[in-house]
């Protein structure tokens, strides 16, 4: 039985280059090789974004991409911290108030409480002795720079956000201009398809760390607050796909939130195209978003070893002061990685219900490749896997498109996370698999340079730039790095620090490596080698008959990027709209009918199995 190929119709997100649709994010990063024209059209639309007066050139470049961590994050020059001391009583009582609701349940021995009033309300504490004591002094972050969303740009002003985590606030932006961007009403795509024909795969590896969500919860009792109703569940690594199915799409179909490291988008692309290719369903919502730019996260990094300081920085370069720019510097001399906020979200579909809503196809992926190290020694080091997930991915491509699309018409997005072990085994990965496949100069491209490492969402950052590459030819260059560094193995590689133009690409090879050995590798097909798979599979007449079609989805969707364009984002959230009358649903033996969706859910299901 032939597979349906799973055919992406649609993206969108926000993450430090701007926004997905229209290319703009993948614009900022090819800043430089714009002519004048598409130059001035990336400035207006980042501008409106910012919430710029005008054009500010300057104030764009400057406010995007990675830089000096901003104070509407935190303060990294005075960041707060708790500081633990011990009070030496030496001249009398220490004294203090408290209220009534802020009293122990059990009182210390060396307090004495007097009321300050007749209700009880309010006391005074007398402490005599020593004690230890806590209080919030300020201090230096180690690190400064991260990958954050355009300065001014504030996810949550756009709908009802109140109590919504960052990272939940990115989703519904980035899941609603996917959906914009699909130029298909999407109630005109339910009306096609069955209401269980539908998934939406996406989740947060770091849940939603700050203070409405896991964060606020975690850290309240230490710091003498409540936590509140909402944190516990608005925390959870789930909460992306939740939000999206419940108040994005209202959707009824599969949901499900893969989480693996730093491989987590591909993780859930991998599930959504499995489900497309046999049938199971038509239409997929992927996507991933996480909000790590927190004084505690960098903190943990830290720890570890794993991020770029400001003093190796200096150190690195001999300055005193760091250049927060080129930070992350994937394959050059480099000292750590950089975090990165994004939310990414992209849309499937099935090839035919693709043709027959007249969908747009920016690409298509034929498969997702996940595999594990193997027994390790350190669950953070590198192991096998990586190279049994690209071997599969680039024999995938070779098998179905030839030898010659992939020795010169291939490139590869890198996980490039700016470690001086990654930049040499990766790179030894990929000059390994080019070896086996005659590759002389593979090109490699690697987007944590301009936007740092988002966790989750950092293969949807890959995906991004890379249906930009697909849509206008140039890889953005690792402009961070003047050159590999002296251990990268380069020698089948090509790593520029320039914008590339490439020879008609068709096939990007999108990689992960994460922690834990969470490796992945995904095939990924230009809109023209798809094209052409539709017209030999689907026929001349379907064909001619999808491109008639798909007139009207370009008209829309160039209305929507218009409006994005001029700052005009228009949030889907429908809190408590559209709901469902359970008491109006069908149920026979052969179906489940639902109210307000055109054709019902077939019930008469043997999974393949036939009778026992």
């Amino acid at each position: 039985m032939p597979s349906h190929l799973p055919v992406i119709v649609s993206f969108g997100g926000y993450n430090a280059a701007g926004r997905g649709s229209g290319h703009i994010a993948y614009q900022r990063m090819i800043y430089e090789s714009l002519g004048a024209g598409a130059q001035a059209h990336t400035v207006k639309a980042l501008a409106s974004l910012m919430g710029l007066g005008g054009s500010d050139e300057a104030a764009v470049l400057a406010g995007t991409l990675i830089r000096k961590i901003e104070k509407t994050h935190f303060d990294p020059d005075a960041t707060p911290i708790g500081l633990n001391f011990t009070l030496l009583n030496t001249a009398g009582k220490v004294q203090f108030e408290l209220g009534a609701r802020q009293l122990p349940d059990h009182i210390p021995h060396n307090w004495e409480l007097h009321p300050l009033d007749e209700e009880g309300k309010r006391f005074r504490v007398e402490v005599s002795g020593s004690f230890d004591a806590r209080t919030e002094v300020y201090t230096a972050s180690l690190v400064k720079a991260a990958g954050q969303l355009p300065s001014g740009f504030d996810p949550g002003t756009y709908y009802r956000s109140t109590h919504h985590p960052r990272g939940l606030q990115m989703t519904v932006m980035a899941a609603s201009d996917a959906i914009h961007n699909l130029g298909i009403a999407w109630q005109d795509v339910l009306a096609a398809i069955n209401p269980d024909q539908i998934a939406v795969y996406s989740s947060s590896v770091m849940s939603q760390l700050d203070q409405p969500g896991f964060g606020g919860m975690m850290s309240s009792r230490a710091q003498g607050q409540r936590a509140s109703s909402k944190q516990l569940s608005l925390g959870f690594t789930s909460m992306p796909g939740d939000f999206t199915n419940a108040y994005v799409l209202g959707s009824l179909g599969a949901t499900g939130a893969v989480t693996g490291a730093c491989a987590t988008f591909l993780y859930n692309l991998r599930w959504a195209v499995e489900e497309i290719r046999c049938g199971r369903r038509k239409v997929a919502v992927v996507g991933c978003s996480e909000a790590p730019i927190l004084p505690e996260v960098i903190d943990g990094f830290a720890a570890m070893s794993a991020l770029a300081t400001d003093a190796d920085l200096c150190k690195l370069d001999g300055t005193k002061v760091p250049d927060y720019r080129r930070s992350s510097r994937p394959f050059g001399d480099n000292c750590g990685f950089t975090l990165g906020e994004s939310s990414q979200y992209l849309v499937l579909m099935a090839d035919d219900l693709a043709m027959e809503l007249g969908a747009d196809v920016l690409g298509a992926v034929p498969g997702v490749y996940v595999n594990a190290d193997g027994f390790k020694k350190s669950i953070s080091a590198p192991g096998a896997g990586n190279y049994v997930t690209m071997a599969m991915a680039t024999g995938l491509a070779r098998t179905l498109l030839g030898e010659d699309a992939l020795r010169r018409h291939s490139f590869i997005q890198a996980h490039g996370s700016s470690t001086p072990q990654n930049r040499v085994t990766e790179s030894k990965i990929f000059d390994s698999v080019a070896a086996a496949h005659g590759i002389e100069a593979w090109p490699v491209g690697a987007v944590k340079a301009y936007l740092g490492h988002s966790l989750g969402p950092a293969s949807g950052d890959q995906m991004n730039a890379t249906l930009g590459v697909f849509a206008h030819g140039v890889l953005p260059g690792i402009k961070t790095v003047i050159k590999p560094a002296d251990d990268v193995h380069a020698g089948r590689l090509r790593i520029s620090a320039k914008d590339a133009e490439l020879d008609k690409p068709q096939i990007a090879f999108l990689n992960s490596k994460g922690f834990g050995g969470n490796n992945a590798t995904a095939t990924v097909f230009s809109p023209s080698v798809v094209k052409s798979y539709l017209a030999r599979h689907h026929g001349q007449k379907a064909y001619d008959r999808w491109l008639k079609n798909r007139d009207t989805t370009l008209s829309s969707r160039a209305r929507y990027l218009e409006s994005a364009d001029a700052g005009k984002l228009q949030a889907i959230y429908e809190f408590g709209t559209g709901m469902i009358d359970e008491e109006r649903l069908q149920i026979d033996a052969e179906s489940l009918g639902v109210p307000g969706y055109q054709h019902k859910i077939p019930t008469a299901i043997d999974e393949g199995f036939g009778k026992f």
